[in-house]
């Protein structure tokens, strides 16, 4: 069978496709036949060997999927599901724990299962779990056209927030407005837009998966009590560092988000999480935004393009 491979950690453009064994499952896996793989930034660090996780050359990539399932326990073959795992997903065939597969609601197509998983357990677990959201307050996203933007847009919507976006261009704002935000506006001189649609008050949380020079205006825009959720550091300026007298000052908070480490080391969390937004994907307000569809072949382009920020939604590589 066909599989998305890193042979060299020398970055997407040398990501193979290549012939591999048949997964053999063991007794907890779900064996899968693959129609879709949502690509993700874990996929373009650990085609370059910069994941903390290091899987030893050849290896398979791909985090997210969604496809058939072909045997496994607790699930009917050819009931249709979306899976989250470290990698390995990018093949016609794959296996992943039950515990980590999960029943594909009918609404959802294949493409728009493989861009749940990762990013909208991500945001379900920054929003509610590490930023104690409460309906009525307002969240602050950026990047938010983005596959972990849209997301929190979404899952904060769902949760009764009211949302606004950040982002770098026009297009991109469109692309927020269309995934939920009440409000866009556009990163160079955010801190003040911000402001004045908040009335003065700042927002209850922002959440980063940029970093970088936004870092400092970001914790300025928290209103009394604000949480700033730190998910990443997309934007490639480095990390930022953190003046503690503007916490103790402004009475804000400063919290990291690991969702991986969290919640695959405690069995039956990720099924509470999708249990938690399967109301919001039968309501219509979690949808994901499917950017670009890739075949195979190009799975290190689509890695490429996400590296140069030209990802709109979520991109999606589709094996059949």
């Amino acid at each position: 069978m066909r599989a998305a491979q890193v042979v060299t950690t020398t970055g997407p453009t040398d990501i193979e496709i290549r012939d591999v064994p048949e997964p053999t499952p063991g007794p907890a896996d779900v064996l899968i036949e693959v129609h879709s793989v949502g690509t993700s930034f874990p996929d373009l660090l650990l085609s370059r060997g910069e994941y903390q996780l290091k899987p030893e050359p050849p290896f398979t990539l791909g985090v997210d999927i969604a496809g058939t399932v072909i045997s496994g326990p607790g699930f009917e073959p050819g009931q249709r599901v979306a899976a989250v795992g470290a990698y390995g997903g990018a093949a016609e065939r794959t296996i992943v724990p039950a515990m980590f597969t999960f029943a594909l609601p009918d609404a959802m197509s294949y493409d728009e299962g493989a861009a749940l998983p990762m990013n909208y357990l991500t945001a379900q677990f920054a929003l509610a779990e590490r930023g104690n959201l409460k309906a009525g307050e307002t969240v602050l996203v950026h990047g938010a056209a983005g596959g972990v933007g849209t997301a929190t847009l979404q899952v904060a919507k769902g949760y009764g927030a009211r949302t606004i976006a950040v982002v770098s261009t026009e297009e991109k704002a469109e692309v927020a407005r269309a995934a939920g935000a009440d409000d866009a506006v556009l990163l160079d001189g955010f801190k003040g837009a911000v402001m004045e649609l908040t009335g003065g008050q700042g927002v209850d949380i922002v959440l980063d998966v940029v970093g970088g020079d936004a870092f400092t205006d970001s914790l300025r825009v928290l209103a009394t009590q604000g949480r700033l959720l730190v998910v990443g550091f997309a934007g490639g300026q480095g990390i930022p560092q953190v003046k503690v007298n503007r916490l103790l000052l402004n009475n804000v908070d400063v919290r990291g988000v690991g969702w991986g480490a969290y919640a695959m080391t405690r069995p039956g969390y990720m099924q509470e999480q999708w249990q938690a937004l399967v109301p919001m994907i039968d309501s219509g307000v979690v949808k994901p935004p499917i950017g670009k569809v890739y075949p195979l072949e190009e799975f290190g382009q689509a890695l490429v393009d996400m590296d140069e920020r030209r990802t709109l939604g979520k991109s999606v590589v589709r094996l059949q």
